[in-house]
């Protein structure tokens, strides 16, 4: 059975989107409408559930862009785990892959991805395949960030409120950082998972023992003033050159953490 083949003996069931999905879209749709339009909640509270909502369906889309080049690699074993249904209750590792990733939202404004999806690597064979399960997923972030900074480069969202252009101008600065981040080669991160199967044994056997503290490692580093201030710097060029200016983040971060007070405040 080819590749192609497993992947059409996926059940519909299997692949049919989780109800616990569709409710976190409807969640967005619905804050970013009132955010859109200025009413049913105060700005800040709805920016917040927008810009929520938002990130933990782009980390959906990230595991579901792990999960469903596995499958046409030849794990056939993604959609029995439920993978495919965008379900984030599904995951193997929910606190590294939706809690934590929130929580370092909250605390410093930063795309910090987590791990989630168990796929069996023994199944599939070729290296380069491999390389491009644990690419699809920063390369899903890389490719929301261009969707979500369209409207500026294009000129679209000169003329829409200023609390949506802002919220939307953070959303794609998480997405930023987490394309970033994610493509690290530290063990525990899919940068690694790219370059892994490349590596010798012996070098891999080595390096995998600190597969577990790589996310918590990065997230250490950004705390130093230094490193912090050359990774954003890098990150507000990638933004900045994609239509976003570092005010419209700012902005963004502060309606976000609306309990802190409003922008400009």
């Amino acid at each position: 059975m080819t590749p192609s083949d497993s992947a059409r003996a996926i059940s519909r069931r299997d692949r049919r989107i989780s109800p616990v999905f569709l409710g976190i879209v409807a969640v967005m749709a619905v804050a970013g409408w009132a955010v859109y339009r200025d009413r049913g909640l105060p700005t800040g509270v709805g920016v917040f559930l927008f810009v929520t909502a938002a990130w933990v369906v782009s980390l959906c889309l990230h595991e579901y862009a792990h999960a469903r080049t596995a499958l046409h690699s030849g794990d056939i074993s993604i959609g029995a785990k439920g993978y495919l249904t965008l379900n984030p209750l599904k995951y193997t590792h929910a606190m590294l892959s939706i809690v934590l990733p929130l929580l370092f939202v909250i605390m410093g404004g930063i795309g910090l991805p987590g791990g989630a999806v168990f796929i069996e690597r023994q199944r599939i064979e070729e290296r380069w395949k491999h390389s491009l399960i644990s690419a699809a997923g920063p390369l899903t972030n890389a490719l929301l960030a261009v969707a979500l900074t369209a409207p500026f480069w294009l000129g679209a969202a000169d003329d829409w409120p200023l609390a949506f252009r802002c919220a939307l101008a953070f959303l794609a600065l998480l997405q930023v950082t987490a394309a970033i981040l994610n493509f690290l080669p530290v063990p525990g991160l899919d940068g690694y998972g790219v370059i892994e199967p490349w590596l010798r044994p012996e070098t891999r056997a080595k390096l995998n023992q600190y597969a577990g503290f790589g996310l918590l490692a990065v997230f250490a580093l950004l705390w130093i003033p230094e490193l912090n201030r050359v990774f954003f710097d890098a990150v507000h060029a990638v933004l900045d050159a994609l239509g976003v200016t570092e005010a419209e983040v700012q902005w963004g971060l502060d309606w976000f953490r609306f309990w802190d007070g409003q922008p400009g405040s």
